[in-house]
């Protein structure tokens, strides 16, 4: 079970009926780290976590304009100084969407791993 494509999944189809929040179960700290970048780059307003001791559930509010989003699978490396060939991969157009990646400094977005002239494998991807 991919706890993380569950929950990228659940917030684009609330997004897609019109809704402004969703609630995602089970929760995982890597989809925490995504939210919480989704946030920063403000493509979700809020969200938060709320503790049953089964999983856990998280409440995401102001889903905001996402057009599409998802998982990475095969988690993909990418060196350093290619990040230009993935993100006309997963990307529709220049500075329009993100690559979500895992980095040696952290979960991170492709912007902010190009600048830190870091490689990393890639996680999820939104626009």
């Amino acid at each position: 079970m991919d706890v993380l494509a569950q929950g990228l999944n659940v917030i684009k189809t609330h997004k897609r009926i019109g809704r402004r929040s969703c609630v995602i179960r089970p929760s995982s700290k890597l989809l925490l780290d995504v939210l919480e970048i989704f946030k920063r780059s403000g493509y979700i307003a809020s969200y938060e976590l709320k503790k049953d001791g089964r999983g856990d559930e998280l409440v995401v509010n102001g889903i905001g304009p996402i057009n599409d989003c998802g998982v990475i699978k095969p988690r993909f490396s990418v060196p350093a100084d290619d990040w230009v060939k993935w993100e006309e991969r997963y990307i529709l157009s220049k500075d329009f969407g993100l690559l979500i990646v895992s980095t040696s400094q952290g979960l991170m977005t492709n912007m902010e791993a190009r600048s830190k002239n870091l490689g990393g494998r890639l996680i999820a991807y939104i626009y």
